[in-house]
């Protein structure tokens, strides 16, 4: 789920329940295109109470949730397509070989 908003200097997007396989390269994407990433962390899917702001030690039963700023909404836009095109592409390959 993707959340937008702006105000007066930064641009702000929220991604939220990453898959740890895309974790990297979604950073790398928001690295490459002059954009930072404002906090990450680990919620549990069954306890709203734990967020942890590091890595825990077993991931299983976590949502990783990023927020990303820029200071162009543009190169946003441009990470929120990337980051959708990469999902469907994901999700088409996985029903090819399911088929």
């Amino acid at each position: 789920m993707l959340i937008s908003n702006t105000d007066c200097k930064y641009s702000r997007m929220e991604i939220k329940n990453v898959d740890k396989n895309i974790v990297s390269w979604l950073e790398d994407i928001v690295e490459e295109n002059n954009s930072r990433v404002e906090k990450k962390e680990w919620k549990s899917k069954y306890n709203s109470y734990v967020v942890y702001d590091y890595e825990p030690f077993c991931t299983d039963g976590f949502e990783i949730n990023l927020v990303i700023t820029s200071h162009d909404p543009a190169y946003l836009n441009f990470i929120k397509y990337l980051y959708e095109e990469k999902i469907n592409m994901i999700e088409y390959l996985n029903s090819c070989i399911g088929a």
